[in-house]
């Protein structure tokens, strides 16, 4: 029972079994600590996330061990390898079936940037169409990297997250975001596989030519 002594300024003494919090704090700590993941793998990513479930890296030790194959069992979704345009309504569809709070791990260069894969029918980044939390550089990433990611995201919960998930309704969240950020004005990278970089390197070399 909580006592105010006298002469204590108005101050209250709590017992020591007794712990003062906000309820987001509370929340956000109980979030973290159960992360349940929605493994989405499709290359050799997906050979990584199930080292990292596996004995030798023990994903149990940081709560995010419960891998289910049901979305409505989920609230983390982890897409492991590249994600052509006719697997993609099945990744959305796995996504809205999945119960808020939710977080999503874009794990490796193709889940990313579409990775080596610039063509036509591979998604070059499930930014595009999802909202990703963390990326996971890497081809494919270690185990270690992984789990670098699923604590980075718990700290991200537990600064970020309200009880009420008001944080999801942020126009931040919704819009695209970028894992990679494309470096211009160098000649010196190569632009073959890069039609951005092409284009704009042909547009110098044009207004220089003008200009001679």
């Amino acid at each position: 029972m909580a006592v105010m002594p006298s002469g204590s300024g108005g101050r209250i003494e709590l017992p020591e079994n007794v712990v003062v919090s906000r309820l987001d704090a509370l929340a956000n700590w109980c979030r973290k600590n159960s992360l349940w993941p929605m493994p989405f793998s499709t290359a050799c990513c997906g050979i990584e996330l199930m080292a990292t479930g596996a004995a030798k890296h023990d994903l149990a030790r940081f709560g995010a061990e419960v891998f289910r194959f049901s979305p409505r069992q989920c609230d983390l979704m982890i897409v492991a390898g590249r994600v052509v345009m006719k697997m993609l309504p099945v990744l959305q569809r796995i996504w809205q079936q999945m119960h808020e709070p939710k977080w999503c791990i874009s794990m490796g260069a193709c889940a990313s940037t579409g990775g080596v894969f610039d063509t036509y029918a591979v998604v070059q980044g499930i930014d595009r169409f999802i909202p990703v939390d963390m990326y996971v550089p890497g081809c494919p990433p270690r185990p270690e990297q992984l789990i670098q990611a699923i604590i980075d995201l718990q700290d991200k919960i537990q600064r970020e997250g309200t009880i009420t998930g008001r944080e999801f309704d942020t126009v931040g969240r919704q819009l695209r975001k970028r894992a990679l950020v494309e470096i211009t004005g160098h000649a010196a990278i190569d632009a073959s596989r890069n039609p951005v970089l092409q284009r704009e390197l042909a547009a110098a070399a044009e207004a220089i030519t003008s200009r001679t």
